[in-house]
Parts: structure tokens; C-alpha cells; sequence
């Protein structure tokens, strides 16, 4: 018998949409207003979804107090007020849209799940703009 269990976190990040190899031009038809040179911040969602068989000795899929560990170590206090592009490594050389953003916390939330769990990654740039993930 498979549940899912869910998670919901919050962090605070600035970025900038862009591609330093474009001219100027070619990056703002593209990203916009989200290639301000100044970066734009997002008080970004989170819902980290794991789905499992119940373990019949503890009644859990997951226990949620490892799930909030792992959500705090590896995304909100390392992306927490902080400029994706400049403080944090993953997005040295990757572009921080949502769609990256959510491919590498799942990255990082799925290598910390048991792998006979299925892990499903939401992420919120907006309330009304989201992108999920669940692995290849």
C-alpha cells in the first residue's frame, strides 16, 4: 500500500535570468524584466512530496522530522536569503529559472530519500507560477 507524504518549506531568494555568452539585447527579449541586472527576489514554496510503502512497525512512509531535516539542510539554509547566482554553487554555471531551481533541490532532496521511495518536487516562484519535478 503506496502514500504520500508531503512537506511544505519556504525560502527568500534573489536571482537574475541570463546567459553572460548573449548581448544584452538577446538576453532581455527573452528573460525580460527578470534579467535586471540588480537581480529580483521571490518568497518561493516548497512542497517535497515522498511516496512509499508504510512501514508497518512505525506507521510511517517517511518520518516528517527527517524530511524537515533534510528540506533545511539542503535547501533552505543553503538558498535562504541568498543570490542564487552568487552565493549559492549550483548556479555557478547554471541559470537559476525555476525550472533549474527545482531540478537541483530535488537533486539534492533525492539522493537523501531511500531509493525505493519516489520523491516528487514542487516549487512556488509565485502563487499563481510553479514547476514540478519527479526524476527522469
Amino acid at each position: 500500500m503506496k502514500v504520500t507524504v508531503s512537506r511544505k518549506a519556504h525560502f527568500n531568494a534573489a536571482h537574475r535570468l541570463y546567459r553572460p555568452d548573449w548581448t544584452d539585447e538577446q538576453n532581455d527579449a527573452t528573460f525580460g524584466k527578470c534579467n535586471n541586472p540588480n537581480f529580483h527576489g521571490h518568497n518561493y514554496d516548497l512542497i517535497v512530496s515522498v511516496t512509499g510503502n508504510i512501514d508497518p512497525q512505525t506507521g510511517y512512509v517517511i518520518d516528517m522530522k527527517v524530511l524537515k531535516d533534510i528540506i533545511y539542510d539542503e535547501v533552505e539554509a543553503p538558498f535562504d536569503h541568498k543570490n542564487l547566482n552568487l552565493d549559492v554553487e549550483d548556479f555557478k554555471d547554471l541559470n537559476p529559472t525555476a525550472e533549474n531551481i527545482v531540478v537541483v533541490i530535488w537533486n539534492k532532496i533525492r539522493r537523501r530519500i531511500d531509493a525505493a521511495m519516489q520523491v516528487e518536487v514542487t516549487l512556488y516562484e509565485t502563487p499563481r507560477n510553479f514547476v514540478t519535478y519527479k526524476g527522469e
